[in-house]
């Protein structure tokens, strides 16, 4: 029996947490879809849930294993959550890469940093140039976000359109980039059939005011810089091309030399100047001169805006940095939100400035930041330009899906709320769920990708908690004790209670226990190990209240 053609909808990462995006979009018989992907991004690790990790990818292995059938990648934006894991993930897909001129120049570095071609990078106009993938007719639509040339996707189907928002906010006058134009997506709504399906930014779906333009922060920047007497230092995201150029502006017209330190935000302006995005940003000097400048005159704009240790604003936070340091009297502001998760970092960069007396601005108020994103009025307005049939949220934690969910059923829309790994069928005029993928991380550990359910975290977790014992033990060829057992500790506190040395407590009972232990327990590695871990334990949890990670080398001599 021929199986029916289906529209399905999977998302890997970024459908119940915000970041690690990543989407596929099938048509075709069932178990046999062509698929397109849209976006690999990344999200990052804290020292909490994932010590030691550099970066956190979603886990494709279901598209790896489907990688034949994959037409395309199409790229909405060159933030790190929507194209950070390309360079690292393209390998198990190796599928054309299609994205705008910005977003391709940043794609091209991700790539060429791992070592992949370059030659799959497809640079794509706007709408209405068409890409075709498959059964996939696909368009890149201009919409304004907090970094240049981001694009929503219209992917027309035989089943039917799809409009995939990616991040966006309705913004007339973006400061850079093109302006969210609402005469655009009328046409798009009354093309054809209308539109079937709206996958949607949910970020700010709690926010209950229209969203500010970017335009809006060129004002109070101004004046407050204008109003500072010693060195002013600004931070913000280092992608937000309009809020730096903003930023640099209202320096340059406060009579001060600007500099720009982080390598992350020299790369942004550089690709955006270099794709004709930007052309009249202000002069900027090198850190070698701006130490010769008097403080009055100086304007920094840095990288680490949450409080990330090894970015400008960290160092400088320790003290000097590239020749430069903040004093008494200076000015510290951060021109941006907060991340949830990021809190300490930040309090902890800012607590550092203020012990130097520092003056720190931060946005608590609204007045120095507006988001990327837009807020409920704003997509309830998307919602009434494209009256979608179907709202699939996305772009947000459960709760933001849940609510923008509730938002669409209230007006008619039928609506699902798919987390990562929910297939969900789209043929029909109502979603369906078919089917749940295993939708985990992939961990970035160094050089090295691992899974994130392979225990290697879990360790580190277990020894920044409860700490290290390795024991040594020699036996000789008739399987008896050959010397003491030797054992060290890491992590763990080196005397006990009644100020004995902790290793020295342990070496006495594992000592005990070789010198009765019988030949059939010494005869065999694995009850030598087991009985070892298990007294290491015991001391350890009586001593000091530890129940150590143990790890036990048995070594045997061989007569000869």
């Amino acid at each position: 029996m021929t199986k029916k053609d289906r529209l399905i909808y999977l998302p890997l990462g970024g459908a119940g947490e915000i970041g690690m995006n990543c989407y596929v979009f099938g048509y075709g018989p069932e178990g046999a879809e062509r698929l397109i992907v849209v976006d690999l991004g990344v999200t990052f690790p804290n020292m909490d849930e994932t010590p030691g990790v550099d970066l956190i990818m979603p886990d494709i292995a279901w598209l790896a294993e489907n990688a034949s059938r994959v037409e395309a990648i199409f790229i909405t934006h060159a933030h790190e959550d929507h194209v950070g894991a390309l360079g690292h993930l393209w390998p198990r897909i190796k599928a054309p890469v299609y994205a705008r001129p910005f977003t391709a120049a940043i794609a091209t570095l991700k790539m060429e940093e791992q070592g992949q071609p370059l030659d799959v990078i497809r640079v794509v106009k706007p709408r209405p140039e068409v890409v075709q993938a498959g059964p996939f007719r696909v368009q890149f639509v201009p919409v304004s976000h907090s970094i240049p040339e981001s694009a929503s996707l219209i992917i027309d189907t035989p089943a039917g359109r799809i409009v995939h928002s990616a991040d966006f906010k309705l913004d007339g006058t973006p400061v850079v980039g093109e302006p969210f134009d609402p005469e655009e997506w009328h046409r798009i709504a009354k093309e054809g059939k209308g539109v079937k399906v709206l996958t949607c930014d949910s970020t700010n779906v709690f926010s209950p005011h229209p969203g500010r333009s970017e335009a809006s922060l060129a004002k109070p920047l101004s004046e407050l810089i204008a109003a500072q007497r010693g060195m002013v230092v600004a931070t913000t995201f280092a992608s937000n091309v309009a809020r730096l150029k903003t930023l640099a502006e209202a320096g340059r017209d406060a009579g001060r030399s600007i500099c720009l330190l982080g390598r992350a935000m020299k790369r942004m302006i550089t690709a955006a100047v270099e794709t004709g995005v930007l052309t009249d940003f202000p002069a900027i000097i090198q850190p070698e001169e701006a130490v010769d400048v008097t403080r009055q005159n100086l304007m920094l704009i840095v990288t680490g805006s949450q409080g990330e240790r090894r970015a400008a604003s960290a160092q400088l936070a320790r003290g000097k940095y590239l020749g430069l340091e903040m004093k008494e009297g200076d000015t510290f502001l951060f021109s941006s939100k907060t991340i949830p998760g990021n809190e300490r970092d930040v309090i902890r960069v800012m607590n550092a400035y203020s012990e130097m007396g520092v003056d720190v601005i931060d946005d608590r108020g609204g007045l120095y930041h507006v988001s990327g994103h837009a807020n409920r009025p704003d997509l309830e307005a998307v919602h009434e330009l494209l009256r979608p049939k179907i709202l699939l949220p996305m772009h947000g934690e459960h709760r933001h899906l849940r609510e923008h969910c509730q938002i669409g059923l209230a007006k008619g829309i039928a609506a699902e709320l798919a987390v990562n790994g929910t297939m969900v069928d789209l043929t029909g005029a109502e979603p369906e769920v078919v089917e749940y993928v295993e939708a985990g991380r992939t961990y970035l550990d160094g050089s090295v990708l691992m899974g994130a359910m392979d225990g290697v975290v879990r360790d580190r977790i277990r020894m920044a908690l409860n700490g290290h014992v390795l024991v040594t033990v020699i036996l000789d060829e008739d399987d008896q004790p050959l010397g003491e057992a030797w054992v060290e500790t890491m992590g763990l506190v080196e005397r006990t209670r009644s100020g004995t040395p902790l290793a020295e407590a342990v070496e006495r009972e594992l000592n005990e226990f070789l010198d009765s232990a019988g030949d059939r327990v010494l005869k065999d590695d694995d009850k030598v190990e087991e009985a070892i871990r298990k007294i290491v334990r015991q001391v350890t949890v009586e001593e000091i209240g530890k129940k150590p990670e143990v790890t036990v080398v048995t070594s045997r001599l061989v007569a000869e």
